[in-house]
């Protein structure tokens, strides 16, 4: 369906993408890019649109792009 957003049997899906090098950011930085399962720059990862990866992503928004995937 147009505009609707994709679902997993979990819910919606963010896909995040690393598009800053984590070379001399801090090392709470570098441990949340592994955590979202990024390891270097253009690396795509589709998660569940939940308040824990929503937190995760808040504290490096100059890392990585966000954007909902739709169906």
């Amino acid at each position: 369906m147009p505009g609707r957003t994709r679902t997993s049997p979990e819910g919606p899906v963010l896909r995040v993408t690393q598009v800053r090098s984590a070379i001399g950011s801090k090392p709470k930085h570098r441990g949340t890019l592994r955590a979202l399962g990024l390891r270097g720059i253009g690396q795509v990862n589709e998660l569940p649109d939940r308040p824990e990866i929503r937190g995760m992503l808040a504290r490096v928004p100059h890392l990585v792009s966000v954007e909902e995937v739709t169906s």
